[in-house]
């Protein structure tokens, strides 16, 4: 790595780790901000960044920049020219960070694969091509895990109807593989049968959950979308 991307990492370690002590310019820049991103729109966070006298603006866990006296907004990552390392995306992840262990595994399903040792949690929905795809290929060659499963039903009008019928089974996780491997659809649900849906559904919000599938590892990171076996063990042996 060359010189200047040494000093740069070195900055964004040291901004990194003073977030959260806001001082008195990044005050002042947040004063100016807020009221010019519109009606409703409040800024969570200013931080003064190491790169030509930015600004980062936290709004949830979206981020952007603007200059001193925010007369300009920037919206889009900030890279390393030389090594291509995204820092907008490495601060975008820190922020979607979940504590595992806050999740309310009971409203998840639970397979356990092997020793189960390694434990993700995983977002999807039964409409959900790229989820019928983790099942096909990912989980079947990945052993040693154990995944929670929420049935997280966004994608269409049936989702729901569809989560609930498997959430009700006798064998949950075998109908969620008959379904989501095979396309065997689960039996209709009895009448007086719970599922959890809407608390799922409220979960996924909170946690902003845009897309399915959804992958949280044990560290709280998130990976959107299908990933093969390969990334996954990867993504593993980088966990403690």
């Amino acid at each position: 790595m060359k010189k200047t991307s040494v000093m740069l990492v070195a900055l964004l370690g040291l901004w990194v780790g003073a977030a959260g002590a806001e001082t008195p310019q990044e005050s002042a820049v947040k004063k100016l901000i807020e009221p010019r991103l519109g009606d409703n729109v409040k800024v969570d966070e200013v931080t003064k960044t190491p790169y030509s006298g930015l600004f980062e603006v936290r709004v949830g866990n979206d981020i952007f920049y603007t200059d001193a006296a925010a007369k300009y907004v920037f919206v889009g990552r900030i890279m390393d020219a030389q090594t291509s390392r995204d820092f907008t995306s490495e601060r975008v992840n820190e922020l979607s960070k979940v504590k595992f262990s806050d999740l309310p595994l009971d409203l998840a399903m639970k397979k356990v694969k092997g020793n189960g040792k390694r434990v993700i949690a995983v977002f999807e929905d039964p409409n959900c091509g790229y989820c019928k795809r983790f099942h096909k290929t990912t989980l079947q060659e990945v052993d040693n895990v154990t995944v929670y499963t929420f049935l997280y039903n966004i994608l269409a009008d049936d989702s729901a109807v569809k989560a609930r019928n498997v959430w009700c089974s006798t064998d949950r996780n075998k109908a969620w593989t008959d379904l989501m491997v095979d396309g065997k659809a689960a039996t209709a649900a009895p009448a007086a049968c719970q599922a959890p849906n809407d608390k799922v559904l409220a979960l996924g919000q909170k946690l902003n959950v845009t897309g399915t599938p959804t992958i949280i590892f044990a560290d709280g990171s998130r990976t959107p979308g299908w990933i093969d076996a390969k990334t996954m063990e990867a993504k593993f042996s980088t966990l403690k």
